[in-house]
């Protein structure tokens, strides 16, 4: 008489198969999610930076923070109102990950202003997983929109 039907041995090798496919989705699934964060970290950083560039058209000079800037940086609250534009108005942009400042030791932070003077600004920022020609590091955006993969602080 033939059984009909399968062998434990068949069920437990299928379960296994199962369980490595979805192991493997989850992880490609977290760096898609960290991808994501890059992605939106680029765009916060290039719309401070084009906010700041036309207030400088207009006005023929960046907004002015504080002139001794700590080694950690500072928040954009930290910055003084210059008529016209108040840095405040871009502390809306806050990192994905909602973590501390950036320093040389940080994987994620908030963006933080590195130096802004009247003449010239640096905005640090960092990545997780790298978006275009950036690598997973701390980078900046300076005057003149120009990102890099270093950062002064």
């Amino acid at each position: 008489m033939k059984r009909k039907g399968f062998t434990l041995i068949e069920l437990l090798v299928v379960i296994a198969i199962i369980g490595l496919l979805s192991t493997l989705a989850v992880v490609s699934l977290n760096s898609a999610r960290g991808k994501a964060r890059d992605a939106q970290r680029v765009s916060d950083i290039k719309q401070i930076s084009t906010a700041l560039e036309i207030f400088n058209a207009s006005e023929d000079t960046y907004v002015a923070c504080s002139d001794t800037i700590p080694a950690e940086g500072l928040l954009f609250s930290a910055c003084t109102e210059v008529a016209g534009f108040d840095i405040t108005d871009v502390s809306i942009f806050t990192d994905p990950n909602g973590t501390g400042l950036c320093t040389e030791s940080s994987t994620s932070c908030n963006y933080s202003i590195a130096s802004m003077t009247s003449t010239a600004y640096e905005i640090c920022f960092a990545l997780e997983d790298g978006s275009g020609n950036l690598n997973a590091e701390i980078a900046s955006i300076s005057t003149g929109g120009i990102l890099a993969n270093s950062c002064s602080l």
